[in-house]
């Protein structure tokens, strides 16, 4: 029997790809069992025959399950970046998305920093417990490995993320039409984009910035109300599901992405495949999944400015992906 431990997904980018990934394994005979965050309890999960067991997120919850069950997995999938809390039987593999793990952004408060440096001590003292390390990309491993001391041959890259398959298309592209679909983490970085477009604006007088923030997110939703109230096109439409968000992409021009960091950054994909040019922000993950329209320093609103400036002319090169869809490699670890 396979484990599918995810007991610390419960949003965002992870989220998005662990749906695929349970998705993807229901298409197959493999006998699963999905260890779960309760917060996404009220979800209601398309299981065949397999099991799911929905635990609250918390590293004494975890082990005392490792320790119930520590013999019953053939195999392990970690997918919330930590490996079990005990030495298992299983092959155990855990895939790791999360750069702020390796390099914390400056700017980051205190507490934060504190948070991220006790997790880091959890992960250097439970390595031991898993077989092989999965990431996203090359950017990734290499960091995963200085970082941790781990062998590279103990970590394997293997992207994957949902193709967008909904029929929802437009053959009217906006022009002009800046998304940044995200959600509202420090290091996203939406409070320079939304100065760096309103500057813009005063220059030209052209463009529509559409941003995707939650109704809890008060000091980002403040800022887009006092640019709105100025009379600047800047439009907040809140979580979107994928045929939504199918749909914004098809219909703009460019997804703009200033976030400090990443280790994957799945809008960046998302959008190069539903035709979406990519202004990006310099940095190594933006080159490790492709190759951008656009750059900026993302650290300046000036910056930012500067190549939204520069999205107005007319010979802007199309963006390319350099990544590929391995879930299939993935589910055949499985086992």
């Amino acid at each position: 029997m396979i484990l599918i431990d995810a007991l610390y997904i419960n949003n965002s980018g992870g989220k998005v790809l662990l749906d695929y990934l349970i998705e993807e394994l229901e298409k197959t005979d493999k006998e699963v069992f999905y260890l779960l965050d309760e917060r996404i309890q009220k979800e209601k999960l398309q299981l065949k025959k397999n099991k799911v067991i929905y635990l609250k997120a918390s590293l004494i919850k975890r082990r005392n399950f490792y320790k119930e069950n520590k013999n019953k997995f053939s195999s392990i999938l970690c997918f919330g970046n930590l490996p079990p809390n005990i030495k298992t039987s299983a092959k155990v593999y855990t895939y790791f998305h999360q750069l702020l793990f390796l390099d914390l952004p400056k700017e980051m408060s205190f507490i934060s920093k504190k948070i991220y440096y006790i997790k880091t001590r959890f992960l250097n003292a439970f390595k031991k417990n898993t077989d092989y390390w999965l990431v996203q990309t090359e950017l990734v491993k290499e960091k995963l490995s200085k970082k941790y001391a781990i062998p590279e041959s103990n970590i394997l890259v293997i992207p994957f993320y949902p193709p967008f398959t909904s029929e929802v298309k437009t053959n009217i592209r906006k022009e002009h039409q800046y998304i940044y679909v995200s959600n509202v983490s420090k290091h996203k970085n939406h409070l320079r984009l939304i100065e760096g477009f309103a500057k813009f604006y005063d220059k030209h007088k052209k463009g529509k910035l559409i941003l995707t923030i939650p109704d809890d997110a008060s000091e980002i939703l403040n800022s887009i109300n006092v640019k709105v109230n100025q009379g600047y096109p800047v439009e907040n439409i809140g979580f979107v599901d994928r045929n939504s968000l199918c749909q914004l992409y098809t219909e703009s021009e460019y997804h703009i992405f200033p976030s400090l960091t990443e280790s994957f950054g799945l809008g960046l994909v998302e959008a190069i495949e539903n035709g979406c040019k990519i202004i990006g922000a310099d940095l190594p993950y933006t080159y490790a999944v492709c190759k951008p329209s656009l750059v900026f320093n993302p650290l300046e609103v000036d910056s930012i400015t500067e190549a939204l400036s520069l999205s107005l002319q007319k010979n802007t090169i199309n963006s390319e992906s350099k990544v590929k869809n391995e879930i299939n490699t993935l589910i055949s670890l499985l086992h």
